[in-house]
């Protein structure tokens, strides 16, 4: 007797075999189904090493509980002592799954499956489970022996005997004799439906590919023809309907033994809306005219399994050479990886780091990349047509497709991956993926998978581990080989074949591979640690290349910025180590033509796209602006010099700005896609007009210090009007202006006048001179007299003019007007003298409206450019950015002089307050904002894409495709994109209907 306080012996015998309960599993040795072995160190040593010795005692004790009589009990016990293998085996799944423990708890008789160990028992096939199922005569019964032989497979499975891929080959293989029995019971339940139909049950996905799970749902196709050519067609579908419809229930129904799994046949065509059964020739016909490229990717796994072999043999010949050609689908890797997100995406947020499956660098990365490479090149190399992953993996390898150094260590994770999904579900025959949070499971798995010091931490860290191999490599194992292609292999090393390579590329969307090709040979050919840099960073470019609307641009691009750049020792720093740059620059040299454009005259502007102290691509503010370019006057020789330094100062900026635009709208791995369009639309025209005025600004001080030194003759200041003035200023816009003087004391007029002429010709022509940086428009069209009147006033001419002549359309424009430059004090002055005229008092007279609706609508008869679709075209088409601003100026006009909020320059905060004060609804507001914000996105990605300003949606389908994108549609949606564009406009013409023309 073991003295209190002092534990005993056993007890401690037991935790040094891995018991977590020795207090529970001491009780349990002291029962009198085990009183015979209780000392027997066998005993121990054979439970100590199960994943949960816990668990295989407490089962061992229910099996041997349930034995019917003495003598069967001591037969367990005697082979349990004197047969190694069964010991194992039996044990080894007692420690492992509590179901199988419940079922043999149930047939107590069933632990005789383990027995046998001949060499045709290491590795069984369809025969020997069709032979083990044989007996079942209902589904109860088939569940029964479904279960026994499930024994089977576990049992060799925990102990070693067959690996995870043998593993999951067996459990199809259960799958597919399974089938066959349910649906000869299904026959035999019915057999007029029998002869009158050929069946043919297709598997599909992981029983297709012969690669299943403990627990899964076992996905199916039905084929159905007519039992002989002269049979009606229809009675044969409905009697083939019925017998799937019984063979699905007979596996998937709940009875006393459970269930087996659920028969799933979603994958069809038309997926639950079709037919459960169709024909050989209706099935041709969906895929040749309506399949989706999923639909094809899903087909790489379509192995025929029960029902008629003939049949099932005709359906796979008339459909592989289907999926074979989907590669040349339009949008074919966009569609295949969009499909990947959108599988990412879905994954509750709390599931996301417990995915086993789903989730990043999951299961479904290495298949999903697999099947993606066996569509692109299986149609040249049959070697590529297995519908199991390794198998497919190791063909890739062999094939040169994918390295074999990426090859071996994605197989080592999706085999690991593999056996924690197979530990997961066997403990209870429940179909999950996610990996559990309670410790006692998670020490369960890692001991089944052999780590026994720490197997929790040790699990943990292994699935991370190889979780972070599968991220690193399940898309760049598709660029990668590309680079192999066109550099010097280490020798027995496979490499992609030109038109393998070329194949690819075709699949990426590279419109020239051959040029493609030349461009990667290029940037990662020789030893210099320019190309060892290039070599990493390339597999991944290519991806984010591929995902723009014109990669070989982006290859382009960013060869030329490597020429450029390539010798300095930051900019290669800057790619390595600064995790945003590479994908940032990406995206830029692949979005279009106006920013890699300003980039290529100084590629030194890279520098921005880093995440570090230097780069950041958050525009700067006016102030900043203002006071670099002013510093840059004043480091120049002369008013040439200067105003060179200002417009490099406005080119740079005006690349961070794009930069930034396009990452906000194309979203990184950093920073994902900006939701609230509107703040795209704001950032870009706030910094694009606070570079304007920063520019004026540096010239004016330029011009002024090149002819007169410190001081102007007269007092000068410059007024922002239109988008300029309202801060709404697009990449390509021009900068209307006005400009106004005043002649210092003792200056005479004319000389004053004179000066500021000069002034102004002076600014205009150096903005616009030839050079490498953009120029700078300056319109003052909207002067008083428009054209023909003097470009430059005095305050008291203004004055003067606005009392006696101004027209309604003037007050108008005045609405923008906002100084931006020169003399602060005479600005306000003209900002004064303005504001009676924009917010007139007591608002506007009802003739004042109607004059205002006139001019609206003869703009849009007349100004709309010939042949422009009305309905498409961002500023004057119904609902664009004209019908938006007018409605809102109206408001200003008749209700700013009494409501404050009114009484800005910008569009949408005018909006804001016409809604706050009760003028717009709140659903109207809303309206004419999205419509205004799209609209004004339209016109900067045709700039970003064309390089030019433009005001309607391009005909080039590339180009469109990249405003597409810009824009948020994936490829192959353009005709999406215009459909949502008319929507939208369409709603706000509705509105602007109502409120401007009521």
């Amino acid at each position: 007797m073991t003295a209190p306080g002092r534990r005993s012996s056993t007890f401690t015998r037991l935790l040094r075999h891995g018991f977590t309960d020795p207090s529970a599993a001491e009780r349990l040795l002291e029962g009198a189904e085990l009183a015979e072995l209780r000392a027997d160190p066998v005993l121990l040593e054979a439970l100590g090493a199960t994943a949960d010795p816990d668990l295989a005692l407490l089962g061992l004790v229910r099996l041997l509980e349930a034995q019917p009589d003495p003598t069967a009990r001591r037969e367990l016990l005697d082979t349990l002592i004197a047969a190694k293998p069964l010991r194992d085996r039996l044990l080894g799944v007692l420690g492992a799954s509590e179901a199988l423990a419940d079922h043999l708890a149930r047939h107590a008789g069933d632990w005789q499956a383990l027995v046998t160990y001949e060499p045709r028992d290491l590795h069984r096939g369809v025969e020997e489970f069709e032979r083990g199922l044989a007996e079942a005569t209902d589904p109860v019964s088939l569940r029964v022996a479904y279960r026994r032989c499930l024994l089977s497979i576990a049992a060799r499975d925990v102990c070693g005997t067959i690996d995870v891929a043998e593993t999951a080959a067996e459990l199809a293989d259960l799958a597919t004799a399974t089938l066959r029995a349910a649906l000869a019971l299904a026959e035999a339940d019915a057999p007029e439906d029998a002869a009158r139909c050929r069946l043919a049950v297709i598997a599909m996905g992981k029983c297709g590919g012969h690669e299943l799970n403990y627990v899964s749902d076992v996905d199916v196709i039905f084929v159905g023809e007519p039992a002989d050519a002269e049979a009606d067609e229809t009675k044969a579908l409905r009697a083939a309907t019925s017998l799937a419809s019984h063979m699905m229930r007979i596996c998937s129904e709940t009875t006393v033994e459970g269930s087996i799994w659920p028969v799933d046949a979603n994958l069809r065509p038309e997926g639950r809306n079709g037919p459960l059964v169709r024909t050989l020739s209706s099935h041709v016909a969906y895929y040749q005219r309506w399949a989706k490229t999923w639909e094809f990717q899903a087909l790489l796994k379509a192995r025929p399994v029960a029902g008629d072999p003939g049949l099932g043999a005709e359906y796979v010949a008339a459909l592989q050479p289907l999926v074979w050609q989907a590669a040349d689908r339009e949008n074919f890797v966009p569609d295949v990886q969009k499909m990947r997100r959108r599988v990412v995406e879905n994954i509750p947020v709390a599931e996301v780091d417990r995915q086993l499956k789903l989730g990043p660098g999951g299961l479904r990365d290495v298949e999903f990349a697999v099947q993606l490479l066996q569509l692109v090149h299986g149609r040249a190399d049959t070697s590529l047509h297995s519908g199991t992953t390794l198998d497919a993996l190791a063909a890739l390898a062999a094939g040169g497709y994918v390295g074999r150094a990426d090859a071996a260590q994605l197989d080592e994770a999706y085999r690991f991956l593999r056996s924690m999904e197979h530990r997961i579900q066997l403990h209870r025959l429940r179909r999950t993926h996610l990996v559990p949070e309670d410790e006692a499971d998670l020490r369960r798995m890692g001991r089944s998978l052999g780590m026994r010091n720490d197997p929790v931490a040790e699990l943990l860290r292994a699935w991370k581990r190889h979780a972070a191999v599968v991220r690193r490599l399940h898309e760049k194992i598709f660029y990668r080989p590309l680079l192999d292609a066109v550099a010097q292999l280490a020798p027995g090393e496979a490499r992609l074949s030109p038109e393998a390579a070329r194949e690819r590329l075709v699949a990426l969307g590279y419109a020239d591979p051959a040029a493609a090709l030349r461009h990667l040979e290029a940037l990662a050919s020789g030893v210099t640690r320019k190309a060892a840099i290039q070599r990493t960073l390339l597999p991944v470019l290519l991806g984010w290349f591929a995902d723009s609307a014109d990669p070989d641009t982006g290859l382009l691009n960013f060869r030329k910025v490597s020429d450029a750049l390539g010798t300095t020792p930051w900019y290669l720093r800057l790619l390595r180590d600064e995790g945003a740059a590479a994908e940032n620059l990406a995206r830029v040299l692949s979005a279009g033509r106006l920013a890699p454009d300003l980039l290529m005259r100084a590629p030194e502007a890279v520098a921005l796209l880093g995440d570090g102290v230097a780069g950041g691509l958050r525009p700067r503010g006016r102030a900043q602006l203002e006071q670099e370019t002013l510093a840059a006057v004043r480091r120049a020789d002369d008013a040439v010099q200067a105003v060179t330094a200002v417009r490099g100062v406005r080119r740079r900026e005006l690349f961070r700005t794009a930069a930034a635009d396009i990452v906000g709208s194309y979203g990184t791995e950093a920073q994902p896609v900006e939701a609230d369009q509107g703040a795209l639309v704001d950032l870009v025209g706030g910094a694009v007009s606070d570079l304007t005025a920063a520019t004026l600004a540096g010239t004016l001080r330029a011009v002024v210090r090149e002819k007169w030194g410190d001081v102007l003759p007269t007092r000068f200041a410059i007024i922002a009007m239109g988008r300029f003035g309202g801060h709404e200023l697009g990449y390509g816009s021009d900068a209307d202006v006005l400009f106004v003087h005043e002649p210092r004391d003792g200056v005479d007029e004319r000389e004053a006048g004179d000066a500021a002429n000069k002034v102004v010709s002076e600014m205009r022509r150096l903005l616009q001179v030839p050079s490498a940086d953009p120029p700078l428009l300056i319109d003052a069209d909207l002067r008083p007299e428009g054209r023909s009147g003097p470009l430059v006033r005095t305050l008291k001419s203004y004055e003067a003019y606005y009392r006696r002549w101004s027209l309604g359309w003037e007050s108008h424009a005045l609405l923008r007007a906002e100084f931006v430059a020169g003399d602060e004090e005479l600005g306000a002055r003209f900002i004064e003298l303005v504001d009676p005229l924009r917010y007139p008092a007591g608002g506007l007279g009802e003739d004042a409206v109607r004059e205002i609706r006139r001019l609206k609508a003869r703009m849009e008869s007349e100004r709309l450019p010939r042949g422009a679709d009305p309905k498409l075209h961002a500023k004057l088409g119904p609902g664009g950015l004209s019908d938006v601003e007018w409605t809102v100026q109206l408001f200003q006009l008749r209700h700013g002089h009494e409501i404050a909020g009114l009484r800005t320059t910008r569009t949408r905060a005018a909006l804001a307050a016409a809604r706050d004060a009760g003028l717009v609804s709140e659903e109207n507001t809303a309206t004419l904002d999205e419509a205004w914000v799209l609209a004004t996105r339209v016109r900067n990605a045709v700039m970003l894409v064309r390089g030019r300003a433009g005001d309607t949606f391009p005909t080039d389908p590339r180009e469109l495709a990249a405003v597409g994108r810009y824009l948020g549609h994936g490829s192959g949606h353009a005709g999406d994109m215009l459909d949502e564009y008319r929507r939208t406009a369409r709603r706000a013409r509705t509105v602007v209907e109502e409120l401007f023309y009521a």
